[in-house]
Parts: C-alpha cells; structure tokens; sequence
C-alpha cells in the first residue's frame, strides 16, 4: 500500500514502461513457453486489460496468454490460495494435455530462462522441481529454504528456519525459494488432489504443495546461479528482487539508474517486453536536465533538475523543481520549485509548486502519505496533496 490500492501487485508500474508481470511473461516467452494461463483474482481489472491489450501472441501457432478469473468452477467460493487456484483452474491442465506444467510467481523483478530450469528438472526425474537463489546464510531466515546435500534433490523444506542450512559448496549461503516450479503433470495433479481433500491445509504453493512433494521423497532444487542469459553482465547476473515492500520497490528502483546498473533494462538479447504509449520522446527545456536516470515518453522537463529517478511516459517537471532518488508514475505534474526526494508518486498526481515531499517526514504523515520504516515516502493514484 499505497500502490495496491486499486489493483493487484503484478499490475503496479515498474521501471517508467513496465508492470511488475512483464518481467515473469518476458522470461517465459523469451524462454519458449508461449501457452500461459495467468490466474487472476482481487483487484484485477488493471492486470487484466494490460495482459489483453499487450500480451497478444499468435492463435495460429497455439500460443496465448490469457488472464483467467476465479470461476468457482467447483462451488461458490473463491480462490483460497494458490495451489487452490491451480486446483480450481485445472480445465487449463486438462485440455492443453501438457507433460509438464511451470507455475511462476508474477510480482518479481528478475531475469530467467525458464527452459534450462525445465530442462534441469526433466533430467533430475524428479516429480517437481524448484527454483532456489543463494542468499547469505546470516538473512536465510527470512525466507522458505531448501536444505540439500547433494545440491539436486530436496531433503527438507524449512520455513524461516532460525538455523538455516548452507548449499552444499559454500557454508556462507542457503538457498532460499523463488516461488517458482515446474511440475511433470502427474505429480502436480496428485498433489493437489490430496491438498484439496486435507481441510486442514492452507492450500498454497509454498506452504503446503512443496512440503507434501518434498516428504514423498520427489523434489528437486534448481539453483539460479546456473541460469544463463545472453547479453546478461556479472553485474546484473543473477539479480532477483521481491519488491513486496515499500522499501525494496523503491530501492529496486535505484538499481536500474547508476552507469553500470545492478539490472540492465537495455539487454536487447533477452529484452523484457510490453508495450508503449504512442507519445513523443522526452523533451527537456530551458535548461532542464536529468542525471542517472530513466525518463520516459511524453514527458517534459522544464527548467528543472532529476536526479537518480524513473518517470513513467507523461510526467512534467516544471521550472525549478528537484526530484531525486524517487519514482514518479504517468501523469503525474510536479509543480515549479517543488522538491521531491525518496519517494514514489503514483500516477495522476499533482504535486503544488513550492510544495516538498520526502524532505520532512512528519509533515508527510499529517498530509496523510505513507511513510516506511526507512523513510519512503509514497502518494497513491490521484491522491490530493497540499503545500
């Protein structure tokens, strides 16, 4: 919040041109997975106009991305997790008859081939595979984590373990679960034909899919360091953001301005796609100037300074106003000598001249904007804001 509002996560903006699911669809069509199923339910009408208008593939060569809402095909209820979402969905399964089926998460901001990880789980003959990324073993805590010995098959599944277990060749590290998978289509069938029928089940991918597969003995892990993508830098290698907070939205973000970025927006080998608003390119006058930063169509600096910020497509700055380190969202107007700094501004909002955001958190909170713990400071779609 504030940026969930009025729509579903994978629907918010990202990176000036962007919503957060164009990362994961790029990935999976870049990838050669082109019949995708994308199983919508609160909030969604945003997600879902943006997956019809943009998503379009070929119907003559079967390929399709289409936006499924929770049909309470099997009774008057709504999804309960995701694992029952998959359940409730499983005419999909059925009737494009796969041998294997990829169930990724839509709300992360990374790069992937998903056919290495499929080509990796159909050699581990395992009845399920999972994505594991390497993080320090002192913040493994924070995450569900894969413990291995042999660095291919999955011996437990701990959630926030308080003692979690390194990767086999570096005791510095665990591996962490991406919430991504890939099933043989039997296994993820009897999988969830036993969730559905255990009342005491929270019904999720993560909490009750993965463990149930991984005590029968039948799981594998994927590490994605292994993952190879052309045109891909050792910087940005391996680079994967959850960006559920505030705070590491804001901050993935930052990694995209700097010369050599942390993840490179203009790798043309593996490009993340969507599409673009039919506007002019930037103009920048009267000696506005931007400095390691993304500026996006339409918009027009006028007399002002952007410092270490993205602007989505329409955004004016206007005569000696300062925006630095903060994401600004379509539309929206920054008034002449306004100051902004570390903040998110949602579309279609209007900033006053003279106003400042961002430079006196106190002051932010009594107009009533969202301040992080780490002092973010975000303003919500057309959200009114005074001097």
């Amino acid at each position: 919040m504030p940026l969930t509002a009025d729509r579903a996560k994978p629907a918010v903006p990202f990176g000036g041109s962007y919503r957060l699911i164009d990362f994961v669809l790029s990935n999976l069509v870049n990838g050669g997975i082109d019949r995708i199923a994308v199983l919508t339910q609160y909030k969604s009408h945003s997600l879902d106009r943006h997956i019809s208008l943009t998503w379009r593939m070929s119907n003559i060569l079967g390929q399709y991305v289409t936006p499924v809402p929770a049909q309470q095909r099997l009774g008057p209820r709504w999804y309960q997790g995701s694992a029952d979402a998959i359940f409730q969905s499983l005419n999909l399964v059925y009737d494009d008859e796969p041998d294997y089926v990829v169930v990724f998460g839509a709300d992360n901001v990374y790069r992937m081939d998903p056919s290495q990880m499929v080509q990796a789980h159909i050699d581990s003959g395992a009845g399920m595979t999972v994505a594991g990324i390497r993080v320090p073993r002192d913040e493994a805590s924070a995450f569900g984590i894969i413990q291995t010995t042999d660095g291919t098959k999955i011996d437990e599944f701990l959630e926030k373990p308080a003692d979690p277990p390194a990767v086999p060749d570096d005791p510095s590290a665990s591996f962490a679960s991406m919430g991504n998978y890939v099933f043989t289509t039997d296994a993820l069938l009897e999988a969830l034909r036993i969730d559905a029928g255990d009342e005491g089940s929270v019904h999720d991918m993560g909490g009750s899919i993965v463990p149930q597969i991984v005590g029968q003995g039948d799981a594998a892990v994927y590490d994605f360091q292994n993952n190879v993508i052309p045109g891909s830098t050792k910087r940005d290698h391996g680079y994967w953001r959850d960006v559920g907070t505030l705070k590491m939205y804001h901050e993935a973000h930052m990694d995209l301005v700097s010369i050599d970025p942390m993840f490179n927006l203009y790798n043309r080998d593996w490009p993340i796609l969507t599409s673009h608003p039919q506007l002019p390119g930037a103009k920048f006058v009267q000696g506005g100037t931007a400095r390691e930063s993304i500026v996006g169509l339409g918009c027009i600096l006028a007399g002002s300074f952007v410092d270490h910020s993205v602007l989505s497509p329409g955004v004016r700055v206007a005569e000696g106003a300062t925006v630095s380190h903060s994401v600004i969202m379509s539309g929206s107007r920054i008034g002449s000598g306004a100051v902004i700094r570390n903040a998110i501004i949602d579309k279609s909002v209007t900033i006053p001249p003279e106003a400042s955001i961002g430079v006196d958190h106190n002051h932010d909170r009594e107009r009533g904007f969202t301040v992080s713990a780490e002092g973010v400071v975000a303003i919500g779609k057309g959200q009114q804001v005074e001097a």
